[in-house]
């Protein structure tokens, strides 16, 4: 089966590479039409999807992430919009010039080819990874977890529909809608088709994928992200930006998940965040020293366990550090963090300079919600990842990030001396 669907999604990249940016936005416009024309089939297969992960005993954090709702499917259909009005990355001359041979040289960016992409209980991801590859005349094969799969399934099903309307093959955007495991290690071979690799999920899927697949692999999308809180920070609109951070939406992996707090703010600070994060409904997981601090306040509170410094919480759940000084809470990221997104919330340039050169995640932040980090947020439209490493791509995955490119040369009648 895999080796039919990869031969199809190869065949299909050499179609959608050839194709101007006018037929790929048309195709695009068609899909957004086509989800909310047939919304109803859509948002059915999501409730049987929900039912049955309610069934299995799935977190509140992966049903969030799980769920669509009218509401939601509209910001999805709109999100492919506003893909069509990104500027299309291939064909871009990156640069080039004239070499003293006579030859003209450009280096020009071109589709990748096949994307495969593995992620668990997002069907958003399942039209943003299309939206984007159709964009940058990449074909796509998706392989959803095995909650989402009837709603996979469905939204794939509108998206050939809108391919095959505009004269495109089908392949060129394919689900893997069986849940067997077998097909994972399967696809991770698939170097023949498959020319990048994304897997969208927790850290044993990403070990996997680093360690048995044959494809070039992006991972990223585990966020244990910290905000600081230094000893200028102010106090009300600190404890705004880490309302925002911690609750706009749990299930996130840009979500602040480590909160570090100097030790010359910490009584004053501590006893108004316990006033905040009771408000709302934020557990809060501290260390000895701010455990003295919160024990007396109105938030739920319990000592920290050293492994929770490690945890992606996706939840309503915040550890508390008080630590001695910048170079204490650089340390303790260092330590902990994933490189995805961490913050600062300072009244002093120079801590803020330090912070920023300092701290080597792919976004840092001043005095503003790790929650920015974002396909949308950042201008580039539907994401296809947030990419941790540092080859290739890094941060939100954009148009770009979906290129490479090739050197063209041109001559005139040219041979080398």
């Amino acid at each position: 089966m895999l080796e039919q669907m990869g031969a199809a999604a190869k065949a299909a990249s050499y179609k959608l590479a050839l194709l101007s940016s006018r037929e790929k936005n048309r195709v695009l416009e068609k899909i957004a039409e086509y989800l909310e024309a047939q919304s109803h089939e859509i948002l059915l297969a999501n409730e049987q999807d929900l039912l049955e992960a309610r069934r299995n005993g799935l977190s509140e954090a992966m049903l969030d992430r799980l769920a669509l709702n009218p509401a939601r499917l509209k910001s999805i259909a709109d999100d492919v919009r506003q893909v069509c009005s990104l500027a299309d990355p291939v064909g871009q001359v990156i640069d080039g010039g004239l070499l003293d041979s006579g030859l003209r040289i450009e280096r020009r960016r071109v589709p990748l080819g096949v994307i495969g992409v593995i992620y668990e209980a997002r069907p958003n991801v399942t039209v943003d990874v299309a939206s984007l590859c159709l964009k940058t005349g990449n074909a796509a094969i998706l392989r959803g977890g095995k909650e989402t799969w009837r709603t996979n399934a469905a939204t794939v099903k509108v998206i050939q529909q809108a391919l095959e309307e505009c004269g495109l093959p089908a392949g060129a955007v394919q689900a893997i809608e069986s849940p067997d495991r077998a097909l994972v290690n399967e696809m991770l071979r698939m170097d023949k088709y498959i020319d990048m690799l994304i897997p969208r999920g927790g850290a044993g899927l990403h070990k996997l994928c680093r360690e048995q697949s044959t494809i070039p692999v992006i991972t990223g999308g585990i966020g244990v992200c910290h905000i600081v809180v230094d000893e200028t920070a102010e106090i009300e609109p600190a404890l705004k930006i880490i309302v925002n951070a911690k609750t706009q939406r749990p299930s996130t992996c840009n979500t602040v998940e480590t909160l570090l707090v100097h030790q010359a703010i910490a009584d004053r600070f501590l006893p108004a965040l316990s006033q905040q994060m009771a408000q709302s409904g934020v557990t809060l997981h501290a260390d000895t020293h701010a455990l003295t601090q919160l024990k007396d306040g109105p938030a739920k509170v319990e000592e920290v366990k050293a492994e929770q410094y490690d945890d992606e919480f996706l939840s309503l759940d915040l550890n508390v550090k008080v630590v001695a000084d910048l170079d204490d809470a650089i340390a303790h990221i260092r330590a902990h963090g994933t490189q995805h997104s961490d913050a600062i919330l300072t009244r002093t340039l120079s801590n803020a300079n330090r912070f920023v050169n300092e701290v080597d995640s792919s976004a840092v932040y001043v005095n503003a919600s790790t929650r920015f980090t974002d396909g949308g947020q950042f201008g580039l439209g539907a994401e296809v990842a947030v990419s941790t490493q540092k080859l290739h791509a890094r941060g939100p995955m954009g148009l770009e990030a979906l290129t490479t490119y090739k050197w063209v040369g041109f001559g005139d009648d040219t041979i080398r001396a």
